[in-house]
């Protein structure tokens, strides 16, 4: 049984360098286009809402982008589960349990994106209160993340349909089916605001209703495979065997994501507290360092698919090799955006609102963000090949501590009160230093192990066939 092969890529065999970097390509376009999504929001509402709300709207959209992170972040471990175990399966060459897995993957999909929706939609107004949202933002960021919520389903649907697309080296569908989304998107958040004349809802209306589109398109290509990876609507089911599989990896890698949202909820909360202006300028920030770094999340995905293919074809040189050339493809992509993205910081943050104290509190942020994002790419693709390799719990244990712990105590004890969001922002590459350093020994230690089970394996062979020859 074999895939659609004019998308299907086989991660065992040829040029790693040549197909890590085609690979990755359509993976940093498909993140540069989910970004913009949050973006365009932001830059639609800059723009042209009515000027007596422009600020408070804009505001209101960053003040919940840590909270609508939190409510993805989770499902984004499960695809990283779905992704590592469905490339082992098809590297074993076992497609029973990756069609299992698959149909396993988009039950799971339906009814915890339904649990956490809900979810989301009674809890969001407290926990903004909590944050400290001020008064003249907590309404429209109430609305904002209530909208966000109720789409969360059609988001992790379409989550769980890339990672396995992408786990048989599909990148470029998902860049397709989230570009038409991507413009649509464009598209309705202008009509919502300058016709309809809403400012924060509208924005998370059409953002919400580009989530179905893309969802629908990435379950209608597994609809329509003809391979393992068919999507048979009368098979969506648990299979336990490959739902214990997907959790291991992946409720430790959405548990990790959580937690390190949760660090930027603190964070965040301490951001409020300097007022609107600086939440805005925070927020047009947040957004341009995620473009920035599209490298990041596109090797970790990638040394995730690559480590686990060649892991269950039993490839194990091609393993440590996949992971070193995503360290370096991903170090230096960081490096290379970031400067550009520094040289031009005060014009980009003006592109989101041209208020000159927004421009002033968003270089803040700026000047430690993109000086140090390398490192968090560093950490980013480690945590991607341990996870190919099914150690997912060690670097969740790692990240907990390293962001989680670290970061709050760093917003508690060192800056209860703080004056500046540079203050705030130096806790990030000291906890990317820390958790690369854990993280890269145990890699170190995995890889030690994996090397000794492949001399096994091959003193098993000449044990068993002698030397007959």
């Amino acid at each position: 049984m074999s895939e659609d092969k004019k998308y299907k890529m086989d991660m065992c065999h040829g040029s790693l360098f040549r197909q890590i970097f085609q690979f990755s390509l359509p993976l940093i376009a498909t993140n540069i286009m989910i970004l913009m999504f949050h973006a365009a929001d932001l830059i639609v509402l800059g723009q042209f809402a009515p000027a007596e709300v422009r600020t408070s709207a804009t505001a209101a959209v960053g003040a919940t982008a840590a909270l609508s992170i939190l409510l993805l972040v989770f499902f984004f471990g499960f695809g990283a589960g779905v992704n590592s175990i469905t490339a082992r399966y098809i590297g074993a060459k076992d497609y029973k349990k990756v069609s299992r897995t698959v149909h396993t993957s988009v039950a799971l999909g339906i009814i915890s994106g339904i649990i956490v929706a809900v979810l989301g939609v009674l809890c969001s107004r407290p926990v903004l209160v909590w944050m400290d949202t001020p008064e003249d933002v907590l309404d429209k960021a109430t609305l904002y993340l209530q909208i966000c919520s109720i789409g969360l389903p059609f988001t992790v649907l379409y989550t769980i349909g890339s990672s396995v697309l992408r786990a048989v080296g599909d990148t470029k569908r998902p860049l397709i089916y989230i570009a038409v989304a991507g413009s649509v998107n464009v598209l309705l958040n202008l009509f919502f605001v300058l016709v309809c004349k809403m400012d924060a809802a509208g924005v998370a209306l059409a953002t919400k209703i580009s989530n179905i589109l893309s969802a629908y398109l990435v379950l209608l290509a597994l609809y329509k495979s003809s391979g393992s990876i068919r999507l048979i609507i009368r098979h969506i089911r648990f299979h336990w065997a490959e739902l214990k599989e997907v959790l291991w990896i992946g409720i430790p890698a959405g548990v990790q994501g959580a937690l390190y949202c949760i660090s930027n909820v603190f964070i965040q909360s301490a951001v409020n507290t300097l007022g609107s202006q600086a939440m805005a300028g925070n927020a047009a920030c947040q957004s341009l360092e995620g473009v920035a770094t599209v490298a990041n999340g596109a090797y970790y995905q990638s040394s995730m698919s690559f480590t686990g293919q060649n892991l269950g074809g039993k490839k194990y040189k091609r393993v440590i090799r996949s992971i070193f050339i995503c360290l370096l493809y991903t170090t230096v992509f960081s490096l290379v955006s970031c400067g550009i993205f520094l040289m031009f910081g005060k014009p980009l943050l003006g592109f989101y609102n041209p208020d000159p104290k927004v421009i002033e509190w968003g270089m803040q942020r700026f000047g430690i963000m993109m000086c140090t994002y390398f490192l968090g790419a560093i950490m980013d693709a480690i945590s991607g090949s341990l996870r190919g390799l099914g150690h997912s719990v060690k670097p969740t244990i790692t990240t907990v501590f390293g962001t989680c712990v670290f970061r709050i105590f760093w917003v508690v004890a060192v800056f209860p009160k703080p004056e500046t969001l540079t203050q705030l922002m130096v806790s990030y590459p000291i906890s990317w230093i820390m958790i690369s350093v854990i993280n890269g020994i145990i890699l170190f230690w995995v890889r030690r192990k994996m090397l000794k089970q492949a001399r096994d394996e091959g003193m098993l062979y000449l044990q068993t066939h002698g030397h007959a020859a």
